[in-house]
């Protein structure tokens, strides 16, 4: 757990959250939002400000991060399945290792 982690799970959250130039704040509002998690404290961490973090805060961030990665893992593997339905498998040992990963990060996510 450190200041550096969170920092660098805000701007990852931060950067796919955003829907493009002049949408950060708005990508951070809707952060908070969704998580919980203040917009200031996203601010501060974004931006490398932060000095030091609550254990607590810090798992929650860690856990809007996981919870964004079990969303994309989702939709790629609804992408694969909707190809797979329409007759496309060549891709049914990609969906296999979604699953997996998808499980993995729920595992991790329940950890905190």
């Amino acid at each position: 757990m450190s200041v550096e982690a969170a920092t660098d799970y805000v701007r990852t959250m931060v950067q796919r959250e955003s829907r493009g130039p002049g949408d950060i704040d708005n990508a951070m509002q809707r952060l908070e939002a969704r998580y919980g998690l203040p917009f200031w404290t996203l601010w501060h961490l974004r931006k490398g400000k932060a000095k030091s973090l609550d254990v607590s805060l810090y798992a929650r961030i860690r856990g809007a991060y996981l919870d964004m990665c079990r969303v994309q893992a989702a939709n790629l593997l609804h992408e694969i399945e909707v190809e797979a339905a329409a007759g496309d498998d060549t891709n049914s040992d990609l969906a296999d290792r979604l699953r997996a990963i998808a499980a993995e990060i729920e595992t991790r996510r329940q950890m905190r």
